[in-house]
């Protein structure tokens, strides 16, 4: 898996771990959510702790454990389902800080949509890396510099700077 963070292919410092692994004493890992009860209960101060949660998650479900959480991986089945996207949304409401990973078979031409969501970081199959290289990634993100729609990725939004002009 491909790691993009600003426009760049990055080294992953996290390490996802299978179920059936033990948990490590140290380190920065993600677990699925099946199995975050049970590593919240044996987390370690030297540990850091991700999940990898699927796109049709309640916040609801997260909310207790969103301040122990380092990361948090939506997965994205396909290019098409944009449910991760509002559940991007969802999450920074509810507070979420740390890291806002969106994992599958994401597009370059999404990128700008998902960091107005909230979306830190994109992991994509080596497939799809293989097709869409870093360029692609960068001039994504460059596309624009304002949106229609508030988000994260900049102040305000395109109605908000007319209303500013308007009332110069």
């Amino acid at each position: 898996m491909a790691l993009i963070s600003d426009g760049r292919f990055v080294e992953d410092g996290w390490r996802r771990l299978a179920d059936e692994e033990a948990l490590p004493k140290s380190g920065k890992f993600i677990v699925s959510l099946a199995r975050l009860d049970q590593a919240l209960e044996k987390l370690t101060p030297d540990a850091t702790l991700g999940v990898l949660a699927p796109n049709t998650t309640e916040v609801d479900s997260l909310a207790a454990t969103l301040p122990k959480l380092g990361l948090i991986s939506i997965a994205f089945p396909a290019f098409a389902d944009g449910r991760g996207f509002s559940l991007a949304r969802l999450l920074r409401r509810a507070g979420f800080a740390g890291e806002l990973r969106a994992s599958g078979r994401l597009l370059a031409d999404q990128y700008t949509h998902a960091l107005g969501c909230g979306f830190d970081t994109i992991e994509i199959p080596d497939d799809l890396a293989a097709r869409q290289d870093e360029t692609q990634w960068r001039n994504a993100r460059d596309a624009y510099s304002q949106t229609y729609q508030r988000g994260y990725i900049a102040r305000g939004s395109i109605l908000d700077a007319r209303r500013r002009k308007a009332a110069q």
